[in-house]
C-alpha cells in the first residue's frame, strides 16, 4: 500500500509580513504573535521554543548568534544561525520576567492559548489558512529557506532532519508552487501580448481593463491562492471568447 504524502501547508512571503507587521490592541495577541513569527523564522517547533534557554545561544564561527538545540520530538540536534528577524524578537524580551526566573528565551503560553490566540490573529490578518506552529515549522522551510535559494542539505540540518528525504517534500512543495505560477502567468502573457491596448469590459464588467485583471490574477498567485487564480483566468478567457 502506497503511504499518501500529506500536504503541508505554509504561509506566502506576502501572508508573513501581514502576520509580522500587524501591531495588536492587545498584549496578548503580539506576544502569541511574537512567539509564531520567531518560528517562522527558526523553523523550531512549539516545545522546542517553550524549553529555548540561554544556554541555547552560543556565538558561532562568523561571529553571530546561532541556536543549537535537541529537538524535543526526535532528538536531534539542529543548529541554525538567527536571522534578524528572530533576533530582534529575542531582544524584544530581554529583561522580561520569564527569562530572569526560569532563564527561558521567551514567554511562551500554554499550546492549547496559543492555537486559540493564533485562530484570532488569522482572522485579524484575513488569512484563509489555520496559523499553527507547524505552518511556521514549513513556513521557514519553503518560504525563508528554500525559496530563498537556501540549498536544501543546510535546510535538512537547520529543521533537524535526520536523512535528506525529511526535507525533500518541502522542495517538491516548492516545485510545484514554482511550475503552477509558471504557467498560469505564461498564460497571462500571452493574453496580455494579444491586446497590447488597454481592453475595455465596458459591456461585461464595468469597463475594468485587462491588464488590470491580468494584475488581479497575479495578485492571486502572490497570496498563494493559485486554485483562485486559475478559476479567473478561466472566466476571463471566457469573458475574452465573447467580445466581438
Amino acid at each position: 500500500m502506497v503511504k499518501k504524502e500529506v500536504l503541508r501547508e505554509s504561509l506566502s512571503e506576502e501572508e508573513l509580513m501581514k502576520v509580522s507587521k500587524r501591531i495588536f490592541s492587545m498584549d496578548r495577541l503580539n506576544q502569541v504573535q511574537d512567539i509564531f513569527v520567531f518560528c517562522c523564522y527558526t523553523g523550531l517547533a512549539y516545545a522546542d521554543v517553550k524549553n529555548l534557554g540561554t544556554k541555547n545561544l552560543y556565538e558561532g564561527i562568523d561571529g553571530e548568534l546561532w541556536i543549537s538545540v535537541h529537538r524535543q520530538k526526535t532528538g536531534s540536534l539542529s543548529r541554525l544561525p538567527l536571522l534578524p528577524q528572530a533576533l530582534a524578537i529575542l531582544k524584544r524580551y530581554e529583561n522580561h520576567p520569564v527569562r530572569e526566573v526560569s532563564g527561558k528565551l521567551l514567554p511562551v503560553l500554554s499550546n492549547q492559548k496559543v492555537n486559540a490566540y493564533l485562530k484570532e490573529i488569522g482572522d485579524l490578518c484575513e488569512i484563509n489558512k489555520t496559523l499553527t506552529s507547524h505552518i511556521a515549522r514549513h513556513t521557514f522551510a519553503t518560504t525563508v529557506t528554500l525559496g530563498n535559494g537556501i540549498p536544501i542539505e543546510t535546510v535538512s540540518k537547520m529543521l533537524g532532519h535526520r536523512s535528506l528525504q525529511q526535507t525533500q517534500h518541502y522542495a517538491k512543495i516548492m516545485d510545484t508552487k514554482i511550475s503552477q505560477e509558471k504557467r498560469i502567468d505564461q498564460k497571462l502573457d500571452k493574453i496580455v501580448s494579444k491586446n497590447p491596448d488597454p481592453f475595455p469590459f465596458d459591456r461585461l464588467k464595468k469597463g475594468k481593463e485587462l491588464r488590470a485583471v491580468c494584475r488581479g490574477i497575479r495578485a492571486l498567485i502572490q497570496l498563494d491562492q493559485t486554485d483562485d487564480a486559475r478559476l479567473l483566468l478561466g472566466i476571463l478567457e471566457e469573458m475574452k471568447s465573447k467580445i466581438p
